[in-house]
């Protein structure tokens, strides 16, 4: 296994033929397991390169813009500027991480419903034009502090299904577009189109009909008031799958045509996160506490006890929870389910079990009820999908440190890198290939390739 690195900050190691992620997290969990046993993550960044290809063939010309805040690590971002892709940012610290990699003021968005009038200011400086924008008092400080600001009308959506809506927290009415329009006419702020998102916990790929035709109205009543609007931003909540993906093509793409037709003018623009960046990371950690407790204090209120009072419940202590690696299990309701790293028999008896943090937080609830092994002090526990939400700002809460990354990327994905027009050479000249160690059995671990 090869890799390259730039300036000592981080590796990316190329995985020779044969050469799987499952590889890396054993060679990685086994030196863990020899000096420290910190929690880690495994990223493939190929995993990025391949979802961008299926975007291109599903979605174009709808051109992506990252969302920062989704996940901000180094390797992502650099991988997906040379793949082209724009950014949305919410702070000045996300526009400064992407203006440091050289990507021009055109393809960055600010995106923050609720800006801070330096960070305006700092946007105005860097050359950052577009933002979005739902509120007549934001539009008043926007004008303030940044006098060239395009701006996108953020409009709410509705999911109809649930029969209530989804993103009036933010967002504004189409009623509210026009007092909206009325504002910017007199402080001269240029408005140039209109935003939307869905979320993607929605299951009414309908809504995505209303928000568009909700587009319409609004770039119809742009016209009233002489403001010539080019860009719809049709939000985020992809969720990485490819079916997903193409249901929600199969559904708008009839509407864009009708709607928003080449000929038109109008470029249109999506923020996939999770799309790009959940599937592409793997963390693992490990057990550092274990207590056997009372079967009735385990179980959710109002689930009936069917098991023996004989049999053992566990509860396992991890290093790594809510205020780290699970911060989104705050704020969402997510099933995360473990996978046992060490090889157990098919006919192993499995037994109630809970995970937690080490925070000994009240709140830092990682799984509330699970069936495992027994498990002991030391075993590693794998969680897949956890790119997203995981990896943006560090938090200070006692003393927190972010789990070391491990970035991979195969020899056929760098291949669709150059294959699909990118400068390589652009990468090559950050990045210079090492040696790195791949461990196929203990007998041949931190065996170095020549």
């Amino acid at each position: 296994m090869k890799g390259f690195l730039e300036d000592a900050n981080y590796s990316i190691g190329l995985l020779d033929e044969g050469a799987t992620l499952a590889d890396v997290i054993d060679n990685c969990i086994y030196e863990h397991t020899h000096t420290g046993k910190k929690a880690f993550y495994v990223g493939d960044l190929g995993k990025l390169v391949r979802n961008n290809i299926q975007w291109q063939n599903v979605m174009a010309p709808i051109k992506p813009f990252y969302p920062v805040k989704c996940n901000s690590t180094p390797g992502v971002l650099e991988i997906l500027g040379t793949l082209g892709v724009g950014f949305a940012c919410s702070s000045k610290s996300e526009m400064a991480l992407v203006q440091d990699l050289g990507i021009s003021p055109e393809n960055i968005i600010y995106t923050n419903p609720c800006k801070q009038a330096s960070q305006i200011k700092y946007a105005a400086k860097a050359g950052i034009n577009i933002m979005t924008c739902d509120s007549d008092i934001e539009l008043k400080k926007i004008s303030r502090n940044h006098p060239n600001a395009k701006l996108l009308l953020h409009i709410a959506t509705e999911d109809i299904t649930a029969g209530e809506e989804m993103n009036m927290k933010f967002g504004t009415t189409l009623k509210n577009c026009r007092h909206l329009m009325e504002c910017a006419k007199e402080l001269g702020v240029q408005i140039v189109g209109v935003k939307f998102h869905v979320s993607g916990s929605c299951k009414d790929l309908q809504t995505y009909i209303h928000a568009i035709s909700d587009a319409r109205c609004v770039f119809d009543m742009a016209e009233e008031f002489g403001f010539k609007m080019n860009m719809l931003d049709i939000g985020g909540g992809f969720t990485g799958s490819e079916l997903q993906l193409e249901e929600v093509n199969h559904v708008i793409r009839p509407l864009l045509d009708v709607y928003f037709p080449k000929e038109s003018g109008v470029n249109v623009i999506a923020e996939p996160g999770c799309y790009y960046v959940s599937s592409a990371f793997t963390l693992a950690v490990n057990i550092i506490a274990k207590k056997t407790v009372e079967y009735d204090k385990l179980l959710p209120s109002g689930v009936e006890q069917t098991r023996n009072d004989d049999e053992p419940v566990f509860t396992y202590y991890i290093n790594d929870g809510v205020y780290g690696s699970f911060a989104s299990k705050l704020s969402e309701k997510r099933n995360t389910i473990p996978e046992v790293h060490k090889k157990y028999k098919d006919d192993e008896p499995l037994f109630a079990s809970s995970l937690w943090g080490p925070s000994c937080d009240e709140l830092d609830q990682i799984v509330e009820n699970c069936l495992l092994p027994e498990l002991s002090v030391g075993d590693w526990l794998i969680f897949d999908n956890m790119g997203s939400g995981t990896l943006g700002e560090q938090s200070t809460f006692n003393n927190y440190q972010r789990p070391l990354i491990y970035y991979m990327m195969s020899f056929s994905d760098w291949d669709e890198m150059q294959d699909a027009g990118i400068a390589s050479d652009t990468l090559m000249k950050n990045f210079f290939f090492v040696p790195l160690c791949i461990q196929l059995s203990p007998e041949d671990r931190f065996s170095t390739a020549a």
